[in-house]
């Protein structure tokens, strides 16, 4: 499958957990592209820049519910994991609506194309990827989903 093919992928279903297996789940990908975020609170989360793709529904738990922990992040995202193995899973909005899935949590990465780079403002000198990208800095970001460039 060429770039172009996975990118416009429609609504695939995908399967993942965490490292020890505790918390497991089913996303819905529309898109077979990754993204990473730059920004100060993924790179600590992540301990580095957070891989993942968006979610075309919301996210189904399929078990742990009970190893599944939830940070409320900021007054719009929320970040998901395991209360285990302290596995990265998704960052969420608090609705639910939209969220991103750690790529490195799915069971399967085949398909998938890096596309994106958001929070390039905020991205440390000391890395760089090879991959030719579309950028964005948060700003720009906020922008495209808010229209106000001025929510940093």
């Amino acid at each position: 499958m060429s770039g172009t093919e996975a990118s416009t992928a429609p609504d695939v279903e995908k399967t993942g957990r965490c490292l020890c297996g505790a918390v497991q789940f089913k996303a819905h990908i529309g898109k077979l592209e990754i993204g990473t975020c730059h920004c100060v609170m993924c790179r600590r989360w992540a301990a580095g820049p957070f891989l993942g793709v968006d979610t075309s529904r919301p996210i189904e738990i399929t078990s742990g519910e009970a190893s599944l922990g939830v940070y409320r992040s900021s007054d719009w995202g929320e970040r998901g994991f395991c209360r285990d193995c302290g596995a990265s899973l998704f960052w969420r909005t608090q609705d639910g609506s939209h969220a991103v899935i750690s790529v490195g949590a799915l069971d399967s990465d085949e398909g998938l194309v890096f596309k994106t780079e958001v929070f390039i403002d905020q991205k440390p000198p000391y890395y760089e990827f090879a991959d030719d990208t579309e950028k964005m800095t948060g700003a720009e970001l906020f922008a495209l989903f808010t229209g106000d460039a001025t929510n940093d």
